[in-house]
């Protein structure tokens, strides 16, 4: 992959992921409701979700994935419910009896790593249409003259950087606001935000249709 590639790839994928989704309101969620250190763990779930995408799409399971409507059906279906269940979840939290925003350490370790993990995970699988995105998406940046390992590996990489920059940007901004107003009405009003769009994003996964 020559160095002009690469960089038509990295600024198409940063646009990508500067753009609101599913992944950056779950770390927004995260950062206000447990701290920014949630973010890292969220990050990871992420990143290992694309991971196994990259991989998926490197054997070609996307553009089979987009000519099996059954199984297309059962992952949306599954994906849709998912992210609704968060939007359902977020808007009925209560917020804290404090009037300030707990230390972030403390919150993260209330919550549990392995379960915030697990939950960027499924969030970053929930959308079937990832997959046939990046089935579409990757191979254009390919060069047929170079191993084809080396190039998704490059992309990955790519993929890791710009998400973890950009995610963890977005939760430091939403933290330093949540500390600045040091009140839990703040972090209502973000659970009432990302909870209407989970199930808004939610609906569209499960009224979408192969591409």
């Amino acid at each position: 992959m020559s160095i002009e590639i690469w960089m038509m790839f990295a600024s198409a994928f940063l646009l990508i992921t500067l753009s609101p989704g599913p992944n950056v309101l779950l770390v927004l969620k995260n950062s206000i409701q447990y701290g920014w250190q949630s973010a890292f763990i969220t990050v990871l779930g992420n990143l290992s979700c694309q991971l196994l995408i990259v991989c998926l799409v490197a054997i070609g399971v996307g553009g089979l994935l987009a000519q099996l409507p059954s199984w297309f059906l059962v992952m949306k279906c599954v994906g849709g419910a998912y992210l609704i269940y968060l939007g359902i979840k977020s808007l009925r939290s209560k917020p804290k009896n404090s009037m300030t925003l707990p230390d972030s350490a403390d919150k993260t370790e209330h919550k549990g790593l392995l379960s915030l993990y697990l939950q960027a995970f499924l969030v970053s699988a929930s959308n079937p249409k990832t997959l046939i995105f990046l089935s579409a998406f990757l191979p254009q940046f390919l060069d047929v003259s170079h191993s084809h390992f080396e190039q998704f590996s490059i992309m990955y990489l790519t993929i890791a950087v710009i998400v973890t920059l950009v995610h963890l940007s977005y939760a430091m901004i939403v933290c330093r606001l949540g500390q600045k107003l040091r009140t839990h009405h703040f972090e209502r009003k973000l659970a009432k935000v990302t909870g209407g769009l989970f199930i808004t994003m939610g609906s569209g996964v499960l009224l979408s249709s192969r591409p």
